[in-house]
């Protein structure tokens, strides 16, 4: 059985609509504090969508208005076509940040039973959980219970739990959350796999580099609105390309062509890439007889982007929940 796609009747739900998820003016107040103020997502059927940003800045929040477990103060949502995102339920997958299993239960039995509140007859689940756990390495922990599971073993149960009715559309909070380096591999593996197959995921997470390395699309959330939403690379040219240059002349005509912003270090050079490109750039340095040793033009990351959209506060707040969850392994 493949994890990412299986049968489904949602084509008349999702005929016409390029949009597995879209939200406009999400508000949500807990005792008149805005957790979420204004929050407009669209993620495309079949992408692998990201929610980036601290902990505290609304990303669960949202998850859980889009999944309909809290309603929002104002503003729409729509899930699989739906207006109405119980009614898509069957359809969907959903891992919560507050993981949790009954401890008494054997992996099978739990696996089953979470496809069953989604539908999924118990007979067919426990075949479908034993073919899973063979699939993922686990089928030695198939009759074992819960309790006798590490907490990262557990952690996959409820994450296969959440795969095994095949769903076409799968939410993850913060699921890289107390695995270990190998685990986040097999899950990063995992999200690759149901994209692949066509099933369309989006996940919230404080760790840029898992976004940077599996989204197609993000979202940037801080203090309950999203500054930028869209593709990841399009949030990485908000920055300038940024250009290292090395050469052999320390002066001369050439340097009218470097911006004034180029910073230099004995013969390196430093500098946003100029609006009209490399082009221009080499032709000068060429004619002026600068002799180029070397030049390199480098993007810049998503964590750069984050801070120029997001400001320092959200990143100097991300980069200390990655620490507070490193200091807690």
């Amino acid at each position: 059985m493949n994890v990412a796609v299986g049968d489904w009747s949602l084509a008349s739900n999702l005929e016409g609509h390029s949009l597995a998820i879209e939200a406009k003016g999400l508000v949500k107040r807990f005792d008149g504090f805005a957790a979420v103020d204004g929050v407009d997502l669209q993620v495309p059927v079949g992408a692998v969508y990201g929610i980036l940003g601290p902990n505290g800045a609304g990303k669960t929040t949202t998850l859980r208005m889009l999944l309909g477990i809290i309603d929002p103060d104002a503003g729409m949502r729509r899930i699989l076509g739906s207006e109405r995102p119980h009614d898509m339920a069957h359809a969907i997958g959903y891992l919560p940040e507050e993981r949790g299993l009954y401890p008494a239960m054997k992996a099978t039995e739990a696996i089953a039973f979470l496809g069953a509140l989604r539908g999924l007859p118990l007979g067919e689940g426990r075949r479908r959980a034993h073919e899973l756990l063979e699939q993922h390495g686990l089928g030695y922990a198939a009759d074992r219970q819960i309790r006798q599971l590490s907490k990262g073993m557990a952690q996959q149960v409820q994450i296969l739990g959440t795969l095994v009715h095949q769903p076409r559309l799968v939410i993850f909070d913060e699921p890289f959350s107390g695995l270990d380096a190998l685990n986040q591999g097999k899950l990063e593996r995992m999200i690759r796999q149901l994209a692949e197959g066509g099933t369309t995921v989006i996940f919230s997470t404080h760790v840029i580099a898992h976004a940077e390395r599996l989204c197609d699309e993000v979202a940037i959330i801080a203090g309950g609105k999203v500054p930028f939403a869209g593709p990841v690379d399009v949030a990485r040219d908000r920055i300038p390309q940024q250009v290292r240059l090395e050469t052999r002349e320390q002066d001369g005509p050439w340097r009218t062509a470097l911006p004034e912003d180029a910073r230099r270090e004995g013969r390196l050079w430093s500098f946003s890439l100029p609006e009209g490109g490399a082009e221009p750039l080499l032709r000068a340095l060429v004619e002026g007889n600068a002799g180029i040793l070397s030049l390199s033009i480098e993007r810049a990351g998503l964590h750069d982007a984050f801070v120029a959209i997001a400001g320092e506060a959200a990143a100097k707040a991300l980069d200390a929940g990655l620490e507070q969850e490193g200091a807690q392994r």
